[in-house]
């Protein structure tokens, strides 16, 4: 595969992503899957995704997993009802990433990733520790499908999440690195954050935002590539120092808003051919 294939964040019915359709007409050759609902995820489905890709001439590169009940609609909301942390919802999602994992390897993926929730700061408290041992039980199961676990960033600083990793001790853990979710959760400068935990990035989202009045208390803004504050060539720079080759995913979260996603995503598929060239 060429150096930082273009791809495009999709859903078949599940996510914010785009259909393939989308992937297809704006040419890209890559994509990642947010995964279909559980009744979706059969043997059966899944050849015929596979035969749609081959028909639309797309490559897999990454399934992300989601949840009934998780909401993004306020920073406090995310602590509660996001991934793998909140303890109500920890068992039954567990088991349903697995299956999610599963369902990748009957698509021939090697990747599966998702938002793990908010970690606790303190390493010492028993929450922290249930966490790292549901994230090293999910490790070991993708480890058994031939799989790595992407950890998306957003909710941690880098040197919480290199922590973090270090601590689960699972050499198939690496990350998703979305550089706009730390502007928008406020946990950190993003390229700054990629310098620091580059070693562990084998997947990436490239989408915008701008900064919140109150970081880490209210929400940035996400906005179309290039128009916000992570500086696209300087993220692509840095990818390129870092010695990251893989995927440019783009990611675009208004899929309330379709026509308006698909124009805004195919700007974004412009800049980065733009930036590719000038910097690959």
């Amino acid at each position: 595969m060429e150096k930082w294939p273009i791809g495009v964040f999709t859903s078949v019915d599940a996510g914010l992503g785009v259909k393939l359709e989308v992937a297809r007409d704006l040419g890209v050759p890559t994509i990642q899957l947010h995964a279909p609902h559980k009744s979706t995820r059969t043997a059966e489905n899944a050849e015929r995704f596979l035969a749609r890709l081959r028909e639309f001439g797309l490559t897999l590169t990454c399934v992300f997993g989601g949840f009934e009940g998780e909401s993004y609609a306020d920073i406090p909301t995310v602590t509660r009802t996001v991934g793998l942390v909140p303890a109500e919802t920890r068992g039954e999602r567990t088991r349903e990433m697995q299956e999610i994992a599963d369902f990748a390897r009957l698509l021939g993926c090697s990747a599966v990733a998702l938002h793990l929730g908010f970690v606790p700061h303190d390493t010492s408290s028993q929450l922290y520790q249930e966490v790292l041992q549901v994230t090293r039980v999910l490790c070991d199961h993708c480890r058994g499908n031939g799989q790595t676990l992407h950890l998306e960033t957003g909710q941690e600083t880098a040197d919480g999440l290199l922590q973090f990793i270090q601590d689960v001790g699972r050499d198939n853990l690496f990350v998703n690195f979305d550089p706009a979710n730390m502007i928008l959760y406020g946990t950190g400068e993003p390229i700054e954050a990629l310098r620091k935990i580059g070693r562990y990035v084998k997947s990436v989202h490239c989408k915008d935002g701008k900064w919140a009045k109150h970081p880490g208390q209210e929400w940035g803004q996400e906005v179309p590539l290039g128009e916000g504050d992570v500086n696209m060539e300087r993220y692509l720079a840095t990818l390129n120092e870092i010695g990251y080759s893989g995927p440019l995913t783009i990611e675009r979260e208004i899929a309330q808003e379709p026509e308006r996603q698909k124009a805004e995503i195919g700007h974004a598929v412009r800049l980065l051919t733009t930036l590719k060239a000038k910097l690959a």
